[in-house]
């Protein structure tokens, strides 16, 4: 229905200025969202009764129950049970349809044939409900009574309006005369409607509307069209026309003869009208139009009125500002804006003292909420020539919302607490919005998100869903508006500019109908529940959103990063903080985001900076850490997989940038030179490695907690990355060590190297005590081949190394292989390696190893013929060839078989 209300609105708005659209939209979907809401409350009213009657009727059947089974009254038992089972279609029952007859006879102590008092079962029609008594609906005046005689009075209204204008431009006939005439026929309606209320009250009620709309539009015409009246009689006469129409529309309990009037009243000056005259005579002429439904208000709770008037008051006070305003105007169009408001913020608190009692669960919730929403509008449009103008304009009307909830709680108490926390929410939305509009100016779309968790609340409250889904738009309509104005300037103030606070407002308006949605969930509609996820994820992207751009418009380039680090910290502990406060188990979501977002910004800052600790890193980096452990901490009784990856990644990430830091400050200290930097990068991976290895049981938390997340997940990254590190700075660097002299297995890389086989192999050794899988089921013989080839492959880069030091060979490929003192030196060493191989072998009756040792001796003695032979006039291939030979002789003195063992 506000839909329906919405399009109209931007048709009817459409027709006299495009501009107004968007106030054609609010108020009529204001409009047709109230007569849905009036509508929705008249079903549940009828369905209410209808349970009622079926429930009487049950009562009687159950009474009459000995006597069902005689064949007349088992038919009418049946029959009645039928309709029983057929509520809509339930009417009324009449006497003559009792089901049981006079005749009826049953052999009982107590007779049931004849009921005392049928009363019971032939109820009368029931009574209409506070809301239909107060409101009938449009549609419903429109097709009860007499409707030809009403449309017939709208026509004639309408046809008298024209003639004015008409003979006013063309007809001779003197102006008084005319008037006098029009005057002549209200008056006529008037008496004959007031005679006829009785034998035909609704064509008396639709002539008596008329003549009162005719009374309206001559002395206005005669005011501003003619310039017969002059102001304060004319104001007078209107006055009395105010005090006549509702008089009688309250002696004749006729929300109808108020309506017409009201409706003639405001479209007289608009109908009679020739485009010029006074906005002050105008607003005058209405002010008093709605004193006299305030007046009403009074007495009579007639929200369609109520609504009318609002309607057709701000409406057309939206279209003349639109249209016609200027500056110089402001003083008078400030003083009739401020005496509509107090109008209507009054009429509502009428309304809710004559239901009280009876709908406590309801609110006028149109004026509640609409007349603040559009009086703001216009307030704004107003003050828009001064400085800050929104700004005061909004607090002043937040102390206005806020006064007036402590006065209406102070006398009414429990009685009006629903409307003392709808006038503390707007209270509370204006204080909040005059802050970024005391900056600059993005007024809609703040002031549409904070209304829209207010109508998501009041929703909640009267379990209204149109009231809930209408304040789901405004939020998503206020992020529109607030794209919308992206590019309108904004202050200088660090968080205190509208670009800033507007996101900070659309975030917590967000927020709170999430949190509102989950915690009454229960009461929802299972349909709509996902929309908590949907708004929380919303309040979440333009809390980001927001403070990312405020990092960006603020923050130099070089500190952006760690800025936006200790934003997310701060982010994720407070939502942490917001889900043990409220039990809010949605909020844990973002407050575990912490090392997700931690690793995505170390990534980020891999291109553009040095270090992480670069641009106050060494304070965001260990606070951020230090908050992802104490996120983790806090969490720790829900355990799930989720945080046993946390607590891995955690182990990555840190050894990552430590390794990094490390490096670059080694670098750093040592000018670029030799091959520190390179040693750096091994030196933290190794140490957490050697740690959790070591220590790790020891650590009662929470390493000793989550041994499995730490030593397998967390530490066989470190690992793998050690493993990867030793090959590579065997074949990448030559050990230099400056400014220290090289010695072979003395100098840092070749230290560094076996400290990495010693972690790894320690690591492994503690993975496979506490059988931790899946790493506890590699076979033993595999990680010892592995180690081997490790241990092969770094005691030939020694070698390398040592020659290229002290023999000055370069460490590339051809040159190496050219070089007979680096071929000698490796058959030499080669064999030597087989020798001891094939010795331990044999005392250990390994018989893999004392193959493994002939295999490499296979090799050397390959080599020696098939490359050193070819250049055997040099002393080195001769010594290779000599040692060699040797070096097999004593294999074949003492290992000269393979053992019989199978190790």
């Amino acid at each position: 229905m506000w839909f329906v209300g919405a399009v109209l609105g931007v048709v009817l708005a459409g027709q006299v200025h495009w501009d107004l659209w968007i106030v054609g939209a609010l108020l009529g979907g204001i409009l047709g969202w109230s007569l849905g809401s009036r509508a929705r409350h008249r079903a549940e009213e009828r369905f209410r009764v209808i349970d009622e009657r079926l429930k009487r009727l049950e009562a009687v059947l159950q009474r009459v129950e000995p006597v069902a089974a005689l064949p007349e009254n088992g038919a009418h038992l049946a029959r009645a049970r039928s309709e029983h089972r057929q509520p809509p279609a339930m009417a009324p029952l009449p006497a003559a349809e009792i089901p049981f007859s006079a005749e009826l006879t049953v052999d009982a102590p107590a007779p049931l044939a004849q009921p005392a008092d049928p009363s019971p079962v032939a109820a009368a029609p029931p009574s209409p409900s506070p809301v239909e008594a107060a409101s009938p609906p449009a549609w419903e005046w429109l097709l009860r009574g007499n409707p030809m005689a009403r449309a017939g009075v709208v026509i004639l209204f309408f046809g008298v309006a024209f003639l004015l204008k008409y003979t006013y431009q063309h007809v001779q006939v003197p102006i008084e005369l005319r008037l006098t005439a029009v005057a002549f026929a209200a008056v006529l309606l008037l008496g004959i409607g007031w005679r006829l209320r009785v034998s035909r009250e609704a064509y008396g009620l639709a002539l008596q509307g008329g003549g009162v709309g005719l009374l309206y539009l001559t002395i206005f015409a005669a005011l501003r069209l003619f310039g017969l009246l002059p102001e304060a009689p004319a104001l007078l006469l209107l006055l009395a026309v105010v005090a006549l129409s509702a008089v009688l529309a309250v002696l004749q309990n006729s929300q109808v003869l108020a309506m017409l009037g009201a409706a003639g009243g405001f479209l007289a000056p608009i109908l009679a009208s020739a485009g010029a005259g006074s906005h002050v005579t105008l607003f005058s002429y209405y002010a008093v139009l709605n004193a006299g439904i305030l007046a009403i208000a009074w007495f009579k709770a007639w929200r369609l009125l109520n609504l009318l008037g609002f309607a057709f008051t701000f409406g057309i006070a939206t279209a003349w500002g639109v249209l016609n305003y200027q500056p110089e105007q402001y003083a008078s169009s400030e003083f009739f804006l401020v005496l509509f408001v107090l109008i209507y913020v009054a009429i509502p608190l009428l309304f809710a003292r004559r239901e009280a009692g009876r709908l406590e669960r309801h609110l006028d919730t149109t004026l509640v909420f609409g007349v603040p929403l559009v009086g703001f509008g216009l307030q704004v449009g107003l003050v828009r020539e001064f400085s800050y103008g929104s700004a005061w304009s909004a607090l002043a009307l937040a102390a206005f919302y806020l006064l007036l909830a402590r006065t209406l709680w102070s006398r009414r108490g429990e009685g009006q607490r629903l409307l003392v926390e709808a006038f503390l929410a707007l209270g509370v939305v204006f204080a909040t919005l005059a802050i970024p509009l005391a900056f600059d100016g993005r007024w809609t779309s703040a002031a549409w998100a904070l209304e829209g968790a207010a109508m998501v609340w009041v929703g909640v409250r009267q379990q209204s869903l149109l009231a809930r889904l209408f304040g789901v738009l405004l939020q998503f309509l206020a992020g529109l508006f607030y794209f919308a104005d992206r590019g309108a300037p904004a202050g200088n103030w660090p968080v205190l500019n509208s670009v800033c606070l507007g996101a900070l407002l659309l975030a917590v308006a967000g927020l709170f109908c999430a949190w509102l949605w989950q915690r009454r969930r229960d009461e929802l509609h299972a349909a709509e529940r996902w929309l908590a996820y949907l708004l929380f994820g919303w309040a979440v992207f333009w809390w980001v959103g927001g403070g990312l751009h405020e990092i960006d418009r603020q923050v130099p380039q070089a500190l952006r990063g760690n800025a936006a680090l200790g934003f997310f910290t701060a982010s994720c502990l407070l939502f942490s903080a917001l889900e043990q406060r409220l039990g809010w188990p949605l909020a844990r979501l973002p407050a575990l985001a912490l090392l997700p977002l931690m690793s995505l910004l170390a990534l980020a800052s891999v291109g553009h900076q040095a270090h992480p600790f670069a641009h106050l890193g060494y304070l965001a980096w260990p606070l951020a850490f230090a908050a992802q452990l104490f996120l983790l901490h806090r969490y720790e009784a829900a355990g799930n997989r989720y945080l046993e990856w946390l607590h891995a990644g955690g182990i990555w990430l840190l050894a990552a940038l430590g390794a990094w830091q490390g490096a670059w400050a080694i670098d750093h200290w040592v000018g670029g030179r030799a091959t520190w930097p390179l040693i750096a990068w091994a030196l933290l991976p190794g140490g957490l490695l050697l740690i959790l290895a070591l220590r790790g049981e020891r650590i009662r938390w929470p390493v000793a907690a989550h041994l499995a997340s730490y030593l397998v997940k967390g530490a066989t990254p470190l690992a793998i990355f050690l493993s990867a590190w030793f090959v590579l700075s065997n074949f990448l660097s030559d050990g230099n060590p400056w400014p220290l002299p090289y010695l072979p297995l003395l100098n840092p890389l070749d230290l560094a190297q076996a400290g990495a086989l010693l972690v790894v192999g320690s690591w492994f050794v503690e993975v496979r005590r506490l059988a931790l899988l899946p790493v506890a089921r590699l076979p033993l013989a595999l990680a010892w081949g592995l180690t081997g080839a490790a241990a092969f492959l770094w005691a030939n880069a020694v070698l390398l190394r040592a020659l290229h030091h002290w023999a000055g060979v370069a460490l590339d490929f051809a040159p190496l292989w050219q070089s007979h003192l680096v071929q000698a030196s490796l058959s030499l060493f080669w064999t030597l390696l087989a020798l001891a191989a094939m010795v331990v072998a044999t005392r250990r009756a390994q018989r893999a190893l004392w193959l493994l040792g002939a295999g490499l001796l296979a090799v050397v003695v390959g080599k020696l013929f098939l490359v050193d032979l070819a250049n055997a006039g040099s002393i080195e291939r001769i010594v290779s060839f000599l040692g060699v030979g040797g070096l097999m002789l004593a294999i074949g003195y003492l290992a000269p078989v393979p053992p019989k063992g199978s190790g």
